[in-house]
């Protein structure tokens, strides 16, 4: 293959999506990135809303959508959410995407969650998703003391995303987060949770937003 790598989304209304996905992405994890998987004829894209730590990659929070494209030229690759929006600008009103030539290295593209063997634990509203997500970000916005070095707030968020819900069945903040800065939720609307090992699974109709 010489030239651009293109994804054919078949309508400018599926490349529109994906600017909106980014951008909340972009929101969580403003310098961060998008792999961008074609796989015949779907398109999986997943984004990091919280990034781990150590070689597990421990609290990662992954966003991870898969849509359906038209024939389109074989790409894995990870790209800056800046590279995407620039080609987005020019390129808006198309349905075809040109592949950002400038890959970045994230660790956490190299987490490939398991496809299937996942066993059902449970459903939670939507609702009840988005209320564990705000808690958690006014946790974060009222004790994060001002003069606080970097590794101190490092810490108190991965406290804070990493603890885990009340309901059932309980889920990690942060996978509740990520559900929620992405708009993978909706009140009234349940969300299927699911685990597979170190793995948990949040899965709505927009989505689905995983953590380990």
């Amino acid at each position: 293959m010489t030239g651009t790598p293109q994804i054919d989304f078949g309508d400018p209304r599926g490349l529109a999506d994906l600017g909106t996905y980014l951008a909340r992405a972009s929101r969580a994890n403003p310098d961060g990135a998008v792999r961008l998987q074609v796989l015949g004829t779907l398109l999986v894209t997943t984004v990091a809303v919280i990034e781990g730590t150590g070689l597990m990659g421990d609290g990662t929070v992954l966003g991870m959508r898969v849509v359906t494209i038209a024939p389109s030229d074989a790409v894995d690759t990870t790209v800056s959410f800046a590279s995407v929006a620039d080609r987005l600008a020019r390129d808006g009103a198309s349905a075809v995407l040109s592949v950002p030539p400038t890959t970045v290295r994230a660790p956490w593209s190299g987490l490939t969650p398991p496809r299937d063997g996942w066993e059902p634990v449970g459903q939670l509203d939507g609702g009840t998703i988005d209320s564990i997500a705000r808690q958690g970000i006014s946790q974060v916005a009222e004790g994060t003391p001002e003069n606080a070095g970097g590794h101190a707030v490092d810490a108190f968020r991965r406290r804070t995303w990493g603890a885990m819900s009340d309901t059932v069945p309980p889920i990690a903040a942060g996978l509740a987060f990520g559900a929620h800065v992405l708009g993978f939720t909706a009140p009234g609307e349940p969300a299927s949770i699911a685990a597979h090992g170190r793995w948990t699974r949040l899965s709505t109709s927009r989505g689905h937003v995983l953590v380990r």
